[in-house]
């Protein structure tokens, strides 16, 4: 296949690249504009195999990329991804993330490529009636970020049904955390949010001290409670459901270990794996996190491939951290 990767400098997009280059034949091109990405992942990856990248926006005109290319499948990522931010500046979120699904199915129509992969969240989810989430449970986002990735998944849908060859895999990744096992890429995100990343920052500190934003949720230990994932097996998540669209219907997939752990439990965990104290302050709630979010991913282990190898939090801190240490 002749596969384009949006926003593969990224964090979980690198991830995905480098397993497609290890583990298929398949041609890749990929466009980033660095905004979020970060080029040493690029050019980090070239060595295991040639794959051409365009520093380019998906503002920009990509007819001649697509024109040149052909491809057969999209694997989308490029988006913004920060939950308060997008409470504190909605419209960047509904410009960048879901006007430009619109945009990029608009040169799918043109160019006819009927395979699309998208990036999705289980902040569609909102704040669940109950602890755990399937793929038929209600979604209704409690913040902007969340909304953009449902309508985004809404226009997906709405032009599969227009085009009957075309078909798609969303995938609503919960928790991401955790870096490539063999040190190769891992997350560089600047000023990240992300709990892990900044616990194993604070642990080497390049932080001074992190905080945990409220501790008066109804959870059995007054913070959040999420299902973390490692990017390593979300990465491969991506592969099996390309597969999967290939010869059978489109499917929405949550991708996640089933299991749940709060906030004070993984900063518990972070302490142990690294031996050091960190100083650790409680301060307000942040505006649209839910209290708790965990998968039922069973639909994605049941229809295709996908065997999750890293389901620990204990490796996947430990391989955060020893990404940050080689920053």
């Amino acid at each position: 296949m002749n596969i384009l990767i949006t926003g593969a400098a990224g964090y979980i997009g690198s991830h995905v690249l480098k397993v497609l280059l290890e583990q298929s034949s398949h041609e890749i091109c990929v466009i980033d504009n660095l905004s979020k990405g970060n080029i040493n992942a690029i050019n980090e990856l070239k060595k295991i195999r040639n794959f051409e990248f365009f520093n380019v926006s998906l503002e920009d005109d990509l007819n001649e990329i697509f024109a040149k290319h052909k491809f057969d499948a999209i694997i989308h990522f490029a988006a913004f991804i920060e939950v308060f931010e997008s409470t504190q500046d909605p419209l960047k979120y509904y410009l960048n993330n879901t006007a430009n699904v619109a945009k990029i199915l608009t040169y799918c129509k043109i160019y006819g490529v009927n395979r699309f992969i998208f990036s999705s969240t289980a902040a569609v989810y909102g704040e669940p009636d109950t602890p755990e989430v399937s793929e038929e449970s209600q979604t209704i986002p409690i913040n902007p970020y969340g909304y953009s990735k449902l309508m985004s998944e809404q226009v997906i849908k709405d032009y599969a049904t227009s085009n009957k060859e075309f078909r798609y895999a969303i995938l609503r990744y919960f928790n991401v955390a955790g870096a490539d096992p063999d040190g190769l890429i891992g997350q560089n995100y600047p000023n990240a949010t992300h709990l892990i990343k900044v616990a194993v920052q604070t642990i080497l500190g390049k932080r001074e001290k992190m905080a945990i934003y409220g501790d008066d949720y109804a959870t059995d230990d007054g913070t959040c409670v999420r299902d973390y994932i490692h990017v390593s097996d979300l990465a491969t998540a991506h592969v099996s459901a390309l597969n999967h669209i290939n010869e059978n219907q489109s499917e929405i997939f949550n991708v996640g270990y089933g299991r749940g752990f709060s906030v004070k439990e993984v900063v518990k965990m972070a302490k142990e794996v690294s031996g050091v104290d960190f100083k650790v302050d409680i301060a307000n709630r942040r505006d649209g996190d839910p209290s708790v979010l965990i998968s039922n991913a069973s639909k994605i282990k049941t229809l295709t491939d996908w065997t999750p190898k890293f389901d620990d939090l204990k490796l996947i801190i430990k391989t955060a951290l020893e990404w940050e240490k080689r920053l």
